[in-house]
């Protein structure tokens, strides 16, 4: 079987670096035309690098929890490769803090940055695919789109309140849009992480070195993640062999969300 993203075009938010990176890099290494999304300009001119001449990959610098940058990116992405069968909403943004003054505080800007920027750029993105399958002669699916989430969702942290009700907000988007979407032969779904090997978590780790102990205490598969591992997960959903997979949330954990947080107290 042919590879199944192989001269599509793919948008990817959040491919400044760490797991959304990956993930562009994934789809890029297998065939697809990437755009390049993110507000750190510098990471991506620093990427670019790498692929010297390649036509098949772009870059666009911008806030992605704006709606005008949304449109733009959407345009730079239709100018430079003519249509768009892929959009990864891997943009995220974590801040700890109180429980209770992030009610006030902090909630408005998590839900800005990992519910409604996925979600408007979704919607962005869904009109020109839906577009394009009107003036497609077949039936094949019109395109697919994958949220980044975390286990956050599912078990909220008292310190990232904010994050975990934003998380699990984007959780309940994905399913609606994925009802919303499917008669426009347009998939949704998201894959949610626990701990992941970034760069930012390598820094915690020489930090806080008790930190890597506790991780793998709480992951059945005694590890931490890397994020080609998690850009695997989201090639599969992409990709045609996920033709009738639509609405879920897949996680990428190890086993992590599987286990009792007393049972791993015990170990």
């Amino acid at each position: 079987m042919s590879n199944s993203v192989e001269g599509k075009t793919a948008i990817v938010t959040g491919a400044g670096q760490g797991i959304g990176l990956a993930i562009a890099r994934q789809l890029r290494e297998h065939g697809a035309n990437v755009m390049f999304a993110d507000c750190d300009e510098a990471a991506l001119e620093h990427e670019m690098t790498r692929f010297g001449e390649d036509t098949r990959v772009r870059h666009f610098a911008a806030d992605m929890s704006q709606r005008l940058s949304m449109a733009n990116l959407l345009s730079a992405t239709i100018d430079a490769f003519d249509r768009v069968d892929i959009l990864v909403n891997a943009h995220r943004m974590v801040k700890p803090g109180d429980p209770l003054e992030a009610i006030e505080n902090g909630l408005e800007e998590m839900l800005r940055q990992n519910l409604l920027a996925g979600l408007m750029m979704s919607k962005i993105v869904a009109k020109r695919m839906i577009q394009q399958a009107k003036d497609s002669d077949d039936d094949r699916m019109a395109g697919a789109i994958v949220n980044l989430t975390t286990l956050a969702a599912q078990r909220p942290h008292p310190e990232l309140m904010a994050y975990s009700i934003a998380s699990a907000a984007q959780d309940q988007a994905t399913r609606a849009l994925a009802l919303v979407l499917a008669p426009q032969r347009i998939r949704v779904n998201s894959v949610a992480f626990g701990s992941v090997m970034t760069a930012e978590m390598q820094r915690m780790l020489k930090e806080n070195p008790d930190l890597r102990d506790g991780i793998i205490k709480g992951t059945p598969m005694g590890r931490i993640a890397e994020s080609e591992e998690l850009a695997d997960a989201v090639l599969y959903l992409v990709g045609d062999g996920a033709g009738f997979v639509t609405g879920q949330i897949l996680n990428v954990d190890g086993g992590r969300s599987l286990l009792d947080p007393v049972q791993a107290a015990m170990f």
